[in-house]
């Protein structure tokens, strides 16, 4: 289990609004290949890891923004470190049905 969680969501400024989805989408693949659990929100997407590996994927999200032509990128990041292991089920399992 991980001692940090990151709640990011990527806001790419991009030239034509039908190329913002396939920018968030890249930005999502990323965390998608990076093997960490992680759950994709209607306004974020929430992973859990390592806290300086969390860090890693944020840079890598929005370097890859810039690689797409974006002419710059907005992240909103929630980090969350501690002295004990945290899950994103543990944090929200009672209010699951």
């Amino acid at each position: 289990m991980a001692n940090a969680m990151m709640n990011i969501q990527i806001i790419p400024k991009v030239s034509a609004p039908e190329d913002l989805y396939p920018a968030v989408d890249a930005a999502i693949a990323i965390v998608q290949d990076s093997g960490l659990p992680y759950e994709v929100g209607g306004l974020g997407t929430t992973l859990e890891g390592d806290f300086d590996t969390l860090l890693g994927i944020a840079k890598e999200m929005n370097e890859e923004m810039i690689r797409r032509g974006c002419t710059s990128v907005i992240s909103q990041v929630r980090l969350y470190l501690g002295a004990e292991p945290i899950s994103m089920d543990g944090l929200t399992a009672k209010f699951k049905h």
